[in-house]
């Protein structure tokens, strides 16, 4: 069977060591965003050589089953194979991706998995179409899903559309978790390289309630003089 093929070639890689850097790092712990998740020890282009080698032939169905799995890697594996099929696809191809993501998209349960999958799938699908579904998503109870909201926009950004991003920077500036605010911190310097105005009129209105880490992620990119100024009515 294709997915045990493929887990099998995982856990042929496994490294121990690293992997027990990568549960530090990801925040594994009791209590922390990631608890409970496991690693095999692989590296982001070790799991891209295995999507390389299989994703065409995958259905759904079977990512379905890699998502599923305890270890981070194959579930990245399962994400990068859905980014493929879908730059891949025709348009019915797409929405079927797309509709299949958000119906898993809990599976993406760490930053790094929402992060090399939500722009490249749903923020590419809703460009130019209704961002209701990004909305609903930012209103979940779910910490990935609200990340995944946020970070799809960079689809958006990157195409000179900054209202579904600061709508919902907008929102998260009353979250309380810093993955929230870094992502959103994040997002909103992007849209500053591409519209500084746009940047300079949302913190106009914004910093003095602004978390400080989404601020500081926000100003980056700024002149020292602008960063202090900002972080000084923070």
């Amino acid at each position: 069977m294709l997915t045990q093929k493929i887990i099998a070639d995982f856990e042929s890689r496994k490294n121990p060591a690293k992997a027990s850097h990568l549960m530090r790092f990801f925040r594994t712990g009791k209590g922390q965003y990631g608890e409970g998740d496991l690693f095999l020890g692989l590296t982001v282009p070790q799991a891209r050589a295995v999507v390389g080698r299989y994703w065409q032939e995958i259905t759904l169905t079977q990512i379905k089953t890699l998502l599923q799995n305890p270890y981070h890697e194959i579930r990245l594996c399962a994400l990068l194979m859905l980014v493929k099929k879908f730059e891949a696809g025709d348009e019915k191809q797409k929405k079927q991706v797309f509709d299949f993501y958000v119906k898993n998209l809990r599976r993406a349960n760490n930053w790094d998995l929402v992060d090399l999958s939500a722009y490249k799938i749903a923020g590419a699908w809703l460009h130019g179409k209704d961002q209701k579904p990004l909305y609903t998503l930012a209103a979940s109870a779910n910490l990935w899903e609200q990340r995944a909201a946020i970070v799809a926009t960079m689809y958006g950004v990157k195409k000179r559309y900054f209202k579904t991003t600061l709508d919902l920077a907008q929102k998260f500036i009353a979250h309380e978790h810093d993955l929230i605010h870094k992502a959103a911190g994040w997002l909103l310097r992007e849209t500053g390289k591409k519209d500084v105005a746009a940047l300079h009129a949302f913190l106009g209105k914004h910093c003095r309630k602004m978390p400080r880490v989404m601020l500081r992620y926000a100003v980056e990119k700024l002149s020292a003089h602008e960063k202090a100024r900002y972080m000084k009515k923070a």
